[in-house]
């Protein structure tokens, strides 16, 4: 029999893009404001591995990974998902986003997204949100899996991920040390 047990923190980070370069910065702050400092920008990226967001958005969009010092209970995914949506709805444009923003964590052996839409590899966690498995962690290294994002599986995105997961886990052995 196993003995139930929680998991530890999980690091937030969020994706935004948009057609708006400026209304990225703008976004960025008000997530701060939600759910606390930010502790890692990434730089300017195109979103230009599909053209699934261009009737609603446009093009060129633009993109942006974030992440927050504040460490959060994987189970708290869904809120997050929730309060990012009211944001994504204050910046409609004729019924369209302007932005639009993907939250999810790193765990030391994860990267999950948060989406409203079900498939085949995604787990229904509550309130029509479910949790997307999007990369491993495996050899030292992020790793894609069969229906990972493109954009995501990129290595130069792994890369990125890879730096905001050595931070977390300096974080975790902060934590320690000082328990």
């Amino acid at each position: 029999m196993s003995n139930p047990h929680g998991p530890g923190p999980v690091k937030l980070i969020a994706s935004l893009f948009s057609p708006e370069k400026g209304l990225i910065d703008k976004v960025i702050s008000e997530l701060s404001n939600i759910f606390g400092q930010v502790d890692w920008n990434s730089p300017e990226l195109f979103f230009d591995r599909t053209k699934y967001y261009v009737r609603e958005m446009g093009w060129p969009l633009h993109r942006r990974f974030v992440s927050f010092d504040k460490l959060i209970q994987a189970d708290q995914l869904v809120e997050v998902k929730l309060k990012t949506n009211e944001v994504e709805r204050r910046y409609l444009r004729d019924g369209n986003r302007l932005v639009n923003i993907d939250p999810g964590y790193i765990s030391p052996e994860r990267l999950v997204l948060a989406t409203g839409k079900n498939y085949v590899h995604r787990i229904y966690l509550s309130k029509g949100i479910y949790a997307d498995l999007t990369l491993v962690y495996k050899r030292k290294s992020f790793v894609p899996l069969e229906w990972t994002y493109p954009d995501y599986a990129e290595p130069e995105t792994m890369g990125l991920f890879n730096g905001v997961r050595m931070q977390y886990m300096n974080q975790i052995k902060e934590m320690k040390r000082l328990d």
